[in-house]
């Protein structure tokens, strides 16, 4: 399947969706599972051995197969900030970005966040792909403020969009209307 034919149809979920245009691209929030999203990737919130335990990695795991831990783990360890991609087992998707937001202390921060995010999105542009789906990085088993997380990760989004990319989507898949509310809100204030 070419990235032309890749399917685009729209994020089925009863809350809104918000959308901004940056760059030629389109950033858009949406409420909803990350590894049902209609993207070419979708980006796991790893630790730096790229064990897939709990949260979203164990949401990925679990719908993807085994074989997306398998693959990525045989690539650790991997720097906190840092990203690789591994296939998608069973899922919509071609690849896994796995973004390392912490180490194996669980621990993550500002500054770990918005570098994971860069090289989510830079890998994705290594890849050539055309759109991308992002989780709340840091904000599961990282405890990091989902608030702070949304206003680092959708300025990051957006600053790598206008500066050029081959993406035409990024999507901001969050699991909970709290941290739904939280990107949009963040969504719209980079509007303003």
């Amino acid at each position: 399947m070419s990235q032309d034919d890749y399917p685009r149809g729209p994020v089925t979920s009863e809350t809104p969706s918000y959308d901004l245009a940056v760059g030629g691209a389109r950033i858009r929030v949406v409420q909803g599972d990350i590894a049902a999203q209609p993207c070419e990737a979708i980006v796991n919130a790893a630790n730096s051995h790229l064990w897939m335990g709990g949260g979203v990695a164990g949401a990925i795991k679990q719908r993807g197969g085994p074989e997306i831990e398998q693959e990525a783990m045989r690539q650790g360890p991997v720097p906190v900030g840092e990203a690789v991609a591994t296939g998608a087992g069973r899922l919509p998707a071609r690849y896994v970005i796995h973004a390392v937001t912490m180490d194996q202390d669980l621990a993550t921060g500002e500054p770990s966040i918005r570098a994971a995010t860069r090289s989510a999105l830079r890998l994705a542009d290594r890849l050539g792909l055309r759109s991308v789906a992002l989780p709340a990085l840091g904000t599961g088993v990282g405890g990091f403020p989902v608030d702070r997380a949304a206003a680092a990760m959708i300025d990051e989004v957006a600053a790598h969009l206008a500066r050029g990319s081959g993406l035409r989507e990024v999507v901001l898949a969050l699991y909970d209307a709290p941290a739904h509310a939280a990107f949009a809100q963040a969504l719209r204030r980079l509007a303003r």
